[in-house]
């Protein structure tokens, strides 16, 4: 019995050190929000690759729908509206086979903007624009990755990025924001 009393007064003493410390426990989620609208996104001029808007998108959708508490719907319903383009997707190698000359390892990256506005008041809730997300991939054996194998991991950190950003305590940003 003596043990459980340390144990929970222990427990107590950290959960007191670790909130003091500025950390928080539970949702970081706007608790006046609970619908969102996600509209397919857009490609940018110079995205000559068709689909990533498309896969962006249902990754920022299935990434809302795992980490927060909000509900997708159509604009019509919807608290909130998520709109983002795909500004721009590029390569470059990272390493060379010497005894072909053609890439091994290559860097993707997207750059990409989004905007967050609640539809009630028009405020806009979050705006980034033009911030990078980058992955790497191998192509060659035994991992043979093309860009779309690649280009997916980079989506799915894109989508994490973003939905964190809808996190409340985010400052404002100016400008381009890298991450």
């Amino acid at each position: 019995m003596k043990s459980f009393r340390l144990a929970a007064i222990g427990g107590l003493v950290a959960l007191t050190l670790v909130s003091g410390c500025g950390y928080q426990i539970g949702m970081m989620h706007r608790s006046d929000v609970r619908t969102i609208a996600i509209p397919v996104w857009t490609r940018g001029h110079g995205v000559y690759r068709r689909g990533l808007e498309m896969d962006l998108t249902k990754a920022v959708v299935t990434r809302i729908q795992q980490d927060t508490r909000y509900s997708i719907t159509n604009s019509t319903k919807a608290d909130t509206k998520l709109t983002g383009q795909l500004e721009m997707v590029s390569q470059r190698p990272l390493s060379i086979n010497t005894d072909t000359g053609l890439a091994r390892a290559m860097e993707a990256t997207f750059t990409i903007s989004f905007k967050w506005v609640d539809l009630r008041s028009g405020e806009v809730l979050v705006k980034r624009d033009n911030f990078d997300v980058r992955g790497q991939y191998i192509r060659e054996y035994p991992f043979s990755e093309t860009f779309f194998s690649g280009g997916q991991a980079v989506i799915d950190e894109a989508a994490q990025r973003i939905v964190e950003q809808l996190e409340e305590g985010w400052p404002e940003s100016e400008g381009d924001e890298k991450l």
